[in-house]
């Protein structure tokens, strides 16, 4: 995948004990590290602004997660462990560069990788910042706030709901805005919020076009099933890797002994991920693109947001701490659409979080923030 990088950003190819990839960096090799994790039909280049964003005492890491851009084409995601493949990756990159802790951001699909690592190593994470992440309970196929599978063989999620049409254009690496499934189509109506087109647009596509095809890639295998929409999850690839039959149990988050503090941030404008995301089958179902619907009483649209909110209610509960931001004017990629006000709310947590919870320092910082906010209306 040969796209440039900006000026301040390395890339790095770094072969853990799990996997060969290409890692994006910035910043001092001993700065804090921030690991940031990308989504779904993207790469790491996707952060690079963010990276270059970061103050000068922060190392920023990106790492293109197997399936995606530069990682080793070999390694396939094995759906039936669920997210366990890229969170174990993540940790491996860790350990790999010596590091025992860090912040961590997730966008979108990292977002989903970040619960796990909440639930798998909690205690190497000093702060945890979900970008319109999935909910915990996976993508499609749960009907209410507590993660009610839709059916018992969770149809309605997994890698037969992509459209063939959107895997061939994918595959010829279509550039085009001639067919509203072009890619670069997809990421001007379904990721950001039109009429908003990146500076870094042609990097941006290239990344997603970067994405790796297949059976056991992406979009991944399916499963025949009786149930509408008749497609089920297979067992390969990143889509089935986000079905709810593979999901960790959500209860884990509440039960971890060391529990980060959660910053969620979002667009307003998502429709990527919301109560009625545009690529979930209950929505889909029901502006009729999906023929035989059953109706909503069947079938509702996921409410992930509804799920996100009522999980990090119940993680607050348990001792945990969590913060929702709402960004306005933007869509499903906030720190691409508006960096300013992104980090306007993103530095300031790092800044609160800097040492962990565990460093008696960290009481200070955060009283010293309020102070500044209280006294000069900084944040």
């Amino acid at each position: 995948m040969a796209i440039p990088t900006l000026p301040g950003t390395t890339a790095r190819t770094i072969t853990t004990d799990r996997i060969t990839t290409r890692v994006l960096c910035a910043g001092p090799d001993d700065g804090i590290p921030v690991l940031m994790l990308h989504g779904n039909l993207s790469s790491a280049t996707w952060l690079e602004e963010l990276m270059l964003s970061l103050p000068d005492d922060y190392r920023a890491i990106a790492p293109d997660m197997r399936g995606y851009g530069d990682a080793d084409p070999a390694k396939k995601i094995d759906a039936t462990r669920g997210l366990g493949d890229l969170a174990d990756d993540a940790v491996a990159l860790l350990d790999h560069l010596g590091i025992k802790e860090t912040h961590l951001l997730g966008h979108s699909l990292g977002g989903n990788v970040a619960w796990r690592l909440m639930m798998d190593v909690p205690q190497r994470l000093l702060s945890v910042t979900l970008v319109a992440p999935g909910s915990p309970y996976g993508f499609g196929s749960t009907r209410d706030v507590d993660g009610t599978p839709t059916y018992e063989d969770f149809a309605g999620s997994g890698g037969g709901l992509i459209n063939p049409q959107v895997v061939g254009l994918i595959k010829q690496g279509n550039r085009a805005t001639d067919s509203p499934l072009a890619p670069r189509n997809i990421l001007r109506a379904g990721v950001f919020k039109p009429p908003f087109i990146p500076k870094r647009e042609e990097d941006i596509l290239s990344s997603s076009l970067a994405i790796h095809l297949g059976e056991q890639d992406y979009p991944g295998d399916t499963t025949p099933s009786k149930n509408w929409p008749y497609t089920a999850p297979g067992q390969w690839g990143p889509n089935n890797a986000l079905s709810p039959k593979y999901a960790d149990a959500v209860q884990r988050l509440f039960s971890i002994k060391t529990k980060p503090p959660v910053l969620w941030i979002r667009g307003a404008h998502d429709r990527a991920v919301s109560d009625t995301a545009a690529s979930d089958a209950g929505t889909l179902g029901q502006l009729g693109l999906i023929p035989n619907y059953p109706g909503p009483e069947a079938f509702p649209p996921q409410p992930m947001l509804s799920q996100i909110r009522r999980v990090l209610e119940r993680y607050a509960a348990a001792g945990g701490t969590y913060t929702e931001v709402v960004m306005e004017d933007v869509a499903h990629a906030p720190y691409i659409e508006d960096l300013a006000g992104f980090n306007a709310h993103f530095l300031p947590f790092l800044e609160e979080n800097k040492f962990g919870a565990s460093q008696p320092l960290n009481p200070l910082v955060k009283w010293y923030s309020k102070f500044k906010k209280a006294l000069y209306g900084e944040t």
